[in-house]
């Protein structure tokens, strides 16, 4: 009975150093196998880049139509939404008092009339009494004292009479001025237009002291507005005027509106030392959806290349385990043992989709002709790798345009329709989901 025991017990020992030297090594041996990689097919299609910020809506032409004269409203003849015409009586400030200050001026234009008249006949009085001093005088009748003192009385009067008719034009002057005042008191339309804005009631004064006072803004034209983005200055050197624009806005979801670069304006705009420049994109607008003040979100069509071979950018990045990197500056990091700086590359090249960059992630090392000077043009090199009989083989390759997921491919060893690495199988890749084999890169 002890021996059946002890060689049972032996038995059951065996068997069970083999369980865990078998487990162990199918552990090993798992840990051996080659990776899963995901690829995507190298395939032809349109890249495009695109710039893409905000902006507000406006009319073309704006016009805040103020008072001249201070007093209270009295009528108002237009309101919000009001279609006005040029010339247009639109409010009225009560008259009263400049109707008044006509009435003083006009009589102060009779009373200075009449002065004129006064001293004219008093000039002309002395005149001849200095001509009747001087014809004695040359009969030796009177002094010589005598005759002067009539000649310059007769000349003050003259002057008094010069002085009258500068004081009647003065009063003349108030006169037209008292009137202009009184017609500013009717507030005219100075374009055709629609009122977008009231800023006053009946009843209120206004004060126009300093500066005039704001009644009514009219937009000229409603059907041609105009929006003015803020663009970064980093995107600011690829566009152009006539360059085709893309909008929407949140009052219409979905419904894409088109425009063009009319001008882009040098004076800059710096906000907590970020600094953007207004492109002015005109837009028509014939059916008046859009309205003052709404929001824009601007897409701009930077570049475009047709039929092209293009990667995703997770390619450009990806490295196989141990694999040397194309950019040794950079410290490593990215998926699978990807490439070195990936995190660094896409801030400095790729952006992000809201602004796409041209040549983004091609920060790598960067080949000059040997024999040019330092104008010579810059070749941009990358290294990608395919699946080649179950191996990552590494692709030299020259990239081009990017819209900030996929990027061209210029030149190189890469042929269309090679299977692209762009991870490892249960890495996380940027922009890739699961699965060992995935269908080509999303190409406009």
């Amino acid at each position: 009975m002890l021996k059946q025991l002890s060689r049972a017990t032996l038995l059951g020992l065996v068997a069970s150093v083999l369980v865990v030297l078998f487990v162990l090594y199918r552990w090993i041996a798992g840990g051996d196998a080659a990776p899963e990689y995901q690829t995507t097919v190298a395939e032809r299609g349109n890249v495009v880049s695109r710039v893409s910020t905000s902006g507000s809506l406006q009319a073309v032409v704006t016009v805040d139509v103020g008072s001249q004269v201070s007093g209270r409203i009295q009528d108002l003849y237009a309101d919000f939404n009001s279609p006005v015409k040029k010339g247009e009586l639109i409010a009225k400030i009560d008259p009263s008092l400049f109707q008044a200050a006509v009435v003083q001026a006009e009589a102060n234009v009779t009373a200075a009339r009449a002065n004129v008249t006064r001293l004219t006949v008093t000039a002309d009085d002395a005149e001849r009494q200095a001509k009747r001093a001087t014809d004695v005088y040359a009969q030796r009748l009177i002094s010589e004292t005598e005759r002067d003192n009539a000649v310059a009385t007769a000349r003050a009067a003259r002057a008094s009479v010069d002085q009258g008719v500068g004081q009647l034009a003065q009063s003349r002057a108030q006169l037209e001025q008292a009137k202009t005042n009184l017609r500013y008191t009717d507030i005219l339309s100075p374009t055709d237009g629609v009122v977008i804005s009231r800023a006053v009631n009946k009843g209120q004064t206004v004060a126009a002291s300093l500066s005039a006072p704001v009644i009514f803004t009219i937009a000229q034209d409603l059907r041609a507005m105009e929006v003015h983005t803020n663009v970064a200055e980093s995107d600011i050197g690829r566009l152009k005027p006539g360059m085709r624009v893309s909008f929407t806005v949140d009052a219409y979801p979905g419904e894409p509106f088109r425009g063009s670069i009319r001008d882009i304006r040098n004076a800059p705009q710096i906000v907590q030392n970020v600094v953007t420049y207004d492109a002015v994109i005109d837009v028509a607008n014939p059916d008046l959806k859009l309205k003052p003040g709404m929001t824009a979100t601007v897409s701009i069509v930077a570049d475009r290349r047709r039929d092209v071979i293009a990667v995703p950018n997770t390619a450009l990045r990806f490295r196989p385990e141990g694999a040397a990197s194309d950019q040794p500056a950079q410290r490593a990091g990215g998926p699978g043992g990807g490439a070195p700086g990936a995190g660094q590359r896409r801030e400095r090249g790729d952006r992000s989709e809201g602004s796409q960059g041209q040549g983004a992630g091609q920060d790598s090392r960067r080949d000059r002709d040997a024999e040019g000077d330092d104008a010579a043009p810059v070749v941009v090199k990358r290294t990608i790798y395919v699946l080649s009989e179950g191996e990552p083989a590494p692709r030299t390759v020259t990239t081009g345009l990017t819209d900030g997921r996929v990027t061209e491919i210029t030149g190189g060893d890469l042929k269309e329709g090679e299977a692209v690495i762009v991870g490892v199988a249960g890495q996380a890749a940027p922009g890739q989901r699961g699965g060992a084999q995935q269908r080509g890169p999303r190409i406009l």
